[in-house]
């Protein structure tokens, strides 16, 4: 017996593709029984806007064998039977090894990842052909235990003020689930480290006006319930979800971008895949004109020297990144004191 399977035209700057679809039916989210078809439909109709800000970019795809409840993996090279339309690029990872990683060009080459199980898509801060140098500083803020969604939203009009004071421009979208990731498009001059250094030292400038709202500490048990300021985010090949990306969440939410007018008055449930590709007809999209001034992280990595000079340092790396210069111990606050 054939398999089942369907077909997708999706229009694009080459003009239109077919694009296969195998198992239409299968259910991706089981609670509201939205399936591999209809995620493939969304990608169609939020296309452009994805690509405008997803595209051009080495990409890592997260990847379901079955519904979003199971078992996932994350694919970054490209995979066999890639279509010759679908182009990868090379990049280095934090082990200094090197490897192709995927780019997506066209709103057909989304559709083709679904085709492929993708449900989350990771782009990275920098683009394809200058993968060493960011063209966007990013802030995740991430509620802790006891905080939600509201504490997240003060934080980040705060931080929109100090990005502002450091020559920045910042644009928001909600992270598909309690948080909130904020970005700001900057030229591509500076390497990566030089781009942690600057979102941290962004973060500690919050984290002196809002002390008891938000947090740069690395060990969860010294958070407390505040906003935690994800630092390592901007570490090199660490992704967050990309704008107009789905979440593998039981009510298939959006990280969606969202105007500074709207931040107090959303709510993020209301982003999913069902309604997104209407806000677009009605609303636009907030993003169209990110790229349009970009700004240097220069102020900010003068911030960094000056709290050098006052005795703040290197913050932890993730753990299985290799031992960077500066960094204090990878050990648990609470072990370390143990083990004196």
């Amino acid at each position: 017996m054939a398999s089942e399977q369907t077909t997708l035209t999706v229009d694009g700057p080459n003009g239109p593709r077919d694009m296969r679809i195998s198992s239409p039916s299968r259910v991706l989210w089981p609670e509201l029984g939205l399936t591999k078809l209809d995620l493939a439909r969304y990608m169609v109709d939020v296309g452009e806007p994805f690509i405008r800000a997803n595209g051009d970019r080495p990409v890592s795809l997260q990847r379901f064998s079955d519904t979003v409840d199971g078992e996932q993996f994350f694919s970054k090279n490209p995979p066999k039977g890639t279509p010759d339309f679908i182009r990868s690029v090379k990049v280095t990872y934090p082990s200094a090894r090197s490897h192709p990683q995927l780019v997506l060009d066209e709103p057909a080459a989304a559709v083709w990842a679904v085709q492929m199980n993708t449900v989350v898509f990771h782009p990275w801060p920098s683009r394809a052909e200058n993968s060493d140098n960011p063209d966007q500083l990013r802030i995740d803020l991430d509620p802790q235990p006891g905080t939600d969604f509201d504490d997240a939203v003060p934080a980040a009009l705060a931080l929109r003020e100090v990005l502002s004071e450091a020559g920045l421009d910042a644009f928001i979208k909600t992270s598909g689930n309690r948080g909130l990731h904020v970005y700001a498009p900057i030229e591509p001059k500076r390497e990566f480290l030089d781009v942690r250094h600057a979102v941290i030292a962004a973060a500690r400038e919050l984290e002196r006006r809002m002390p008891d709202k938000v947090t740069t500490n690395w060990w969860k048990e010294e958070r407390g319930e505040r906003v935690f300021l994800d630092f390592n985010q901007a570490n090199r090949d660490r992704t967050i979800a990309g704008a107009y990306s789905p979440r593998a969440l039981p009510h298939a939410p959006v990280s969606c971008p969202i105007s500074w007018d709207e931040l107090e008055s959303v709510n993020p449930k209301d982003f999913t895949i069902l309604t997104v590709p209407e806000r677009l007809k009605t609303v636009g999209d907030p993003w169209a004109d990110m790229n349009a001034n970009p700004g240097t992280v220069d102020t900010l990595l003068g911030w960094w020297e000056r709290d050098l000079k006052d005795g703040l340092g290197e913050l932890p790396f993730p753990p299985d990144y290799p031992k960077m210069p500066g960094e204090p111990p990878r050990v648990q606050p609470s072990r370390a004191k143990k083990q004196e």
